[in-house]
């Protein structure tokens, strides 16, 4: 347990140099609504949130930027990318304390939230000159098919407060690369990291030349997120959240017609195979079920071990959790921090609760520490609890660090286990054996959108396209193709020959 904890006032004098630094305006963004530490559960500052009526002056302005920014070639729209990946670069610490001061982040898991930012930045550049389309050959003579794509207009994006910077840039720096303007609604936990954000590329849109209006930051709470996402000049919502958030919105965005990329809830499995590496394993283990405190989209909450091997793999997690050092993300060597809140805290809770009601046995942790000296703050152990096959509490996800441990005697059981719950984000199987690696890969194995062999369900890289299947709403950002959803897709017909024939052989006089 590390007690090095710094005072509420320290890291607000922190966040303080962190907002001059990168060049926000404190005094101006200053407001009425506390923004609470997860560290200590002290207020560090206060900030003003907008209304309504800003949000719609914000789309707005970025429908009219829109109009401007379309026609800019996009090599030149990648020089805006680059300077904010530079800008970010320059920043990376000042970033990284105020990730760490919102949510609580050790500060290496910080420090690696914004290299996303910069890897994005490095993709979105390379990838502005590289908007491919296809030529097709036609069946018509003196004729021509082409693919374009174009920009698709104003992108809304949602963020959550677990990733409160990098998600905003996986998808932004592809939006603006494509052509499009952004308006961001983040996280109500995490204002003060989305203002720096925000900062820093209105310093690059400064530094490059490029139209006011291209990006806005709107803070506030539900209604404005509700607000966004009805709003009918907003081509394209990105919204990452829970799974019944994606229900209640994706009717609304479908109901007009918009386009939705939804990356929801996760409630990851990794199958440990009897040719597995046990040492490998437990490492990729630990770190995806208690980094970040459970609070990842891709946190393992499902080990599937095999029942030859799980009397010796078991007892060696417990004894690893044993030695995680629990407090203040901030000092050296702390390698769990602390929940977001209460409600989180109460919600771990109760499906321990509820985990033993249905016939769990809880190995280790669950319980809270450091309360009496942090009583605001919400700081716990990661549980390992044993489960029976089918239980209800198994199917949900529970964003704190719950680890269910499952057996099974095949790898045809293990993969219904895996495939056995609504969501289908993240997945992983450890093994030395090649066939059941090409099975849990194949179109018969894992269900889930990141299909990891010998390495745990958590830390993607902006190279590969980042979402999941089912419940976890189907969207992909980052790297790929994932471009596309900021475009839309023409086909064009070029006929050069002088003639008109027509497809399929129909004759027209």
């Amino acid at each position: 347990m590390s007690t090095e904890f710094p005072s509420t006032t320290e890291i607000a004098d922190d966040v303080q140099r962190a907002l001059k630094a990168i060049g926000v305006d404190t005094e101006a963004i200053a407001g009425d609504v506390e923004v609470r530490t997860p560290i200590t559960g002290g207020v560090i500052f206060s900030v003003r949130t907008q209304t309504a009526d800003d949000l719609d002056a914000a789309v707005a302005a970025a429908a009219e930027a829109f109009t401007v920014w379309r026609e800019v070639p996009a090599p030149v729209r990648g020089q805006l990318i680059k300077r904010w990946g530079e800008l970010l670069t320059e920043h990376k610490a000042d970033l990284g304390t105020l990730v760490s001061a919102e949510v609580g982040k050790i500060t290496s898991e910080a420090l690696g939230e914004v290299q996303e930012m910069i890897d994005i930045c490095d993709l979105a550049v390379g990838q502005s000159r590289q908007l491919f389309g296809k030529t097709i050959s036609s069946e018509r003579p003196g004729h021509r098919l082409a693919e374009s794509w174009h920009p698709l207009g104003v992108v809304g994006v949602i963020s959550a407060f677990n990733f409160p910077v990098a998600v905003y840039s996986w998808n932004t720096a592809l939006a603006l690369i494509a052509g499009d303007t952004v308006v961001w609604k983040p996280a109500e936990p995490t204002p003060l990291c989305s203002l720096a954000t925000d900062a820093l590329l209105a310093r690059a849109a400064t530094d490059v030349g490029a139209p006011a209006g291209l990006h806005h930051v709107v803070l506030g709470g539900r209604e404005i997120g509700q607000r966004l996402v009805e709003d009918t000049r907003v081509a394209l919502v990105s919204a990452t959240g829970s799974v019944r958030m994606g229900r209640e919105i994706a009717p609304l965005i479908a109901g007009r017609f918009g386009r939705a990329l939804l990356e929801l809830g996760g409630n990851n499995a990794a199958i440990v195979a009897p040719s597995a590496d046990l040492d490998l394993a437990l490492r990729g283990i630990v770190f995806a079920a208690a980094g970040t405190a459970g609070q990842r989209c891709t946190t393992l909450r499902r080990l599937i071990v095999h029942r030859s091997i799980v009397d010796q793999l078991v007892p060696r997690i417990v004894d690893a959790y044993g030695t995680l050092s629990i407090g203040s993300p901030t000092t050296d060597g702390t390698l769990v921090g602390p929940l977001i809140n209460e409600a989180s805290f109460n919600a771990q809770q109760a499906a321990l609760a509820a985990a033993v009601e249905q016939g769990g046995t809880v190995l280790c942790g669950g319980d809270r520490v450091l309360a009496d000296e942090h009583p605001n703050a919400y700081y716990v152990q990661p549980a390992v609890v044993s489960m029976p096959a089918q239980s209800e509490i198994v199917q949900a996800e529970t964003f704190a660090p719950i680890l269910y441990v499952l057996t099974y005697d095949t790898l045809d059981e293990a993969i219904a286990l895996n495939n056995g719950v609504p969501q289908g984000l993240s997945s992983a199987i450890f093994t030395t054996n090649q066939i059941e690696a090409e099975r849990f890969t194949s179109a018969s194995g894992s269900d889930c959108g990141i299909v990891n062999v010998n390495i745990g369900t958590s830390g993607a890289e902006i190279g590969g396209a980042f979402g999941g299947e089912k419940a976890t709403g189907g969207g992909r950002e980052s790297g790929a193709d994932s471009w596309k959803a900021y475009m839309r897709q023409a086909t064009n017909t070029i006929n050069y020959s002088g003639q008109l024939p027509l497809a399929q052989g129909v004759e027209f006089i």
